[in-house]
């Protein structure tokens, strides 16, 4: 902890959805918040983060510190929380380096994807990993300025350590479920995370790529044509396949009905995928659509549709990529 006896957290990645849990965490008096800004800095330096919520209404939060790499910080985390788009986390793990003291250091990861802690455990194999799934609901249009809808919800627990689960790492995610307690947030302590870390892969394979490819709502994709629900539940039970053979056996297809549920249900939703690739950022390809395509060409299964979607959104990518590097 730091010397004033409160809680140091380092909250990596301040875009809509780190910066709403930046919002959570700081609503703790205990809690001495820093956050790593990019391209919002200069707003939230000079003028703090807003966050206008359906369910917590408008605030200003005033961080700590505010700063543009861990390095800046010049000094260890209790807590290490990673908001940070999951483009390539063996980045994010040398970024972070010198803000972890393994035996001390927690690290959270709220990201989507599947295989998101691999890097985190490889290099630090006796630190303490939250893993996260997020279904909350948020944009940043404007930098520093965020705007929160009615989505919130969020599933967590311990991922296995060679010592797990150990009192430390029990105390540990205490303490951050306490966090989360004051902060007002809707929450959930799992020990099935790999369930929960499946069935929000098996969302955003679908409707991630589907909006990016097209560049349509939810609505307006099922809308076009007779074949759009169809190709959307084939993509999302295919994914479902290789969850199921990589071990997740309570993943069932009957998933597919609760989600298929879920979005009619909805207004028109863009994903974060598609307004990244708006903005001409690279995309979160390879935790939500590479992983599960790989398990399958190891595992031997049959996959058409996650391999023709995997291909084409790789394709967007490398042109958003390659239009980046030319500016």
């Amino acid at each position: 902890m730091a010397s004033s006896g409160k809680i140091d957290v380092l909250l990596y990645g301040l875009g809509a959805i780190g910066s709403f849990y930046a919002f959570v965490l700081s609503r703790n008096p205990n809690v001495q918040l820093t956050v790593v800004a990019r391209s919002n800095y200069d707003a939230v330096k000079n003028n703090g983060l807003v966050i206008n919520s359906a369910n917590h209404g408008k605030h200003t939060v005033v961080p700590h510190s505010v700063i543009k790499t861990p390095a800046e910080a010049n000094q260890t985390f209790d807590y290490i929380v990673c908001a940070h788009k999951a483009i390539d986390q063996t980045l994010a793990v040398t970024a972070l380096g010198r803000a972890v003291e393994e035996s001390k250091t927690t690290i959270v990861i709220i990201q989507n994807g599947v295989g998101n802690e691999e890097p985190f455990r490889d290099t630090w194999p006796k630190a303490t990993i939250i893993t996260c799934v997020t279904w909350t609901g948020a944009i940043q249009n404007t930098p520093g300025y965020v705007e929160h809808g009615k989505n919130e919800d969020m599933q967590m627990g311990l991922f296995p350590s060679p010592l797990s689960p150990s009192e430390t790492e029990k105390t540990r995610l205490d303490t951050f479920s306490s966090l989360l307690t004051t902060g007002g947030t809707k929450f959930t302590v799992l020990e099935d995370m790999p369930l929960q870390r499946w069935q929000k892969v098996v969302w955003n394979a679908a409707w991630n790529s589907i909006t990016t490819m097209t560049l349509m709502d939810s609505r307006s994709w099922l809308d076009s044509s007779s074949e759009a629900m169809p190709v959307t539940r084939q993509l999302m039970n295919e994914v479902i396949d290789v969850g199921r053979a990589c071990g997740v056996t309570t993943l069932e297809h009957g998933f597919v009905d609760v989600l298929t549920d879920r979005i009619l249900g909805m207004p028109g939703i863009v994903s974060s995928m598609q307004t990244d690739c708006k903005a001409g950022r690279p995309l979160e390809v390879e935790v939500i659509l590479g992983y599960p395509y790989r398990k399958a060409k190891e595992l031997g299964l049959n996959t058409p549709t996650l391999n023709t979607v995997y291909a084409i959104v790789m394709g967007i990518d490398r042109r958003l990529r390659d239009a980046a590097a030319k500016k």
